[in-house]
């Protein structure tokens, strides 16, 4: 989200802020602290506001005012739409969440849709849907599916790589600019918006007039889970929509073994291939392939993931 585009509503205050985000850009951290601080004088209840002044604060060395100021945008805004509990969590200000906001997320990737293809596939290296594609043709035993599922389908990336051997095809996402971009693409049979943080009665994927259990021979999710936590709510969503003898390929950024899940600086999710088998035991999905890769540059440093196939019983 582009926090320079929120008004808050003052003439005078965004004159500041417009300031303080041009010291900012020039290093100038601790002056473009003073004048949000002056903002935010006149308009205390702008939460887009106080967020700006938390990142100034963290970068200008001032911990303790950025968590204080992080604990003010969730008061002002607890639906979270900033990822400001994200940000309180790698700052040691609170617990790592489970799961982030849903609002937050959705209005992450309807920011980030228009440049989203190219800013992945052309700047970041991004590797995960010709991967998970190879790791599924090697193991799948054949060359069609009847009905294919793509979790978190984004733009389309990885449906397009599915296409040619989907009978049917069907993307969710939590992003409608996302979707739209994927409706242009014109490779989808059917394109709908869901939330996999949530329960499956809840997510938009089972409701009435939607998917229907036990009917996917494929289910994916390229490059999605790196975005929830916990993953109990998608292995419950997947081991619904499968068949007996479906596959479910997915990828995550790979956490190590410390602990089952860890918040990054980029706000992503990292996974250990611990958590992810204990996962697979208790959903009834046996693994067929592991394949632990680098899936993006972040930064100018490869990213560590980890990929994998996995069939639900017949």
């Amino acid at each position: 989200m582009n926090l320079n585009q929120l008004s808050s509503g003052d003439l005078i205050a965004d004159r500041r802020a417009e300031y303080a985000h041009m010291l900012a850009d020039s290093g100038d951290h601790a002056g473009a602290t003073d004048l949000m601080s002056q903002a935010l004088e006149l308009v205390p209840d702008w939460a887009a506001g106080w967020f700006r002044l938390a990142d100034y604060q963290e970068k200008s060395g001032r911990k303790e005012a950025a968590i204080a100021a992080l604990r003010k945008v969730l008061e002002l805004n607890p639906e979270d739409i900033f990822g400001a509990g994200l940000k309180l969590a790698l700052l040691g200000g609170a617990e790592i969440p489970e799961q982030p906001s849903s609002l937050y997320l959705a209005q992450l990737f309807d920011d980030y849709a228009d440049r989203f293809d190219k800013a992945l596939v052309e700047k970041l290296d991004y590797s995960v849907p010709a991967k998970l594609a190879a790791l599924i043709a090697i193991d799948a035993g054949n060359d069609r599916f009847a009905h294919v599922i793509d979790l978190g389908c984004g733009t389309g990336l990885f449906g397009e790589r599915i296409r040619d051997k989907a009978d049917h095809l069907e993307g969710f996402d939590i992003s409608t600019n996302m979707l739209a971009k994927a409706e242009d693409k014109g490779i989808y049979d059917r394109l709908a918006q869901a939330d996999l943080s949530l329960p499956p009665e809840r997510s938009g994927l089972f409701a009435k007039g939607k998917v229907a259990e036990n009917r996917a021979d494929l289910v994916t999710a390229a490059d999605v889970l790196m975005y929830l936590g916990n993953l109990d709510s998608v292995f419950i969503i997947a081991s619904k929509l499968l068949a007996g003898g479906g596959l479910f390929a997915f990828s995550v950024e790979d956490g190590g073994e410390d602990r089952d899940f860890v918040l990054r600086e980029s706000l992503r999710y990292a996974h250990s291939e611990s958590y992810i088998r204990q996962l697979c035991k208790r959903f009834g999905l046996d693994i067929l392939e592991i394949l632990k890769t680098t899936i993006r540059n972040d930064g100018g440093k490869p990213v560590s993931g980890i990929l994998f196939l996995t069939k639900k019983p017949a």
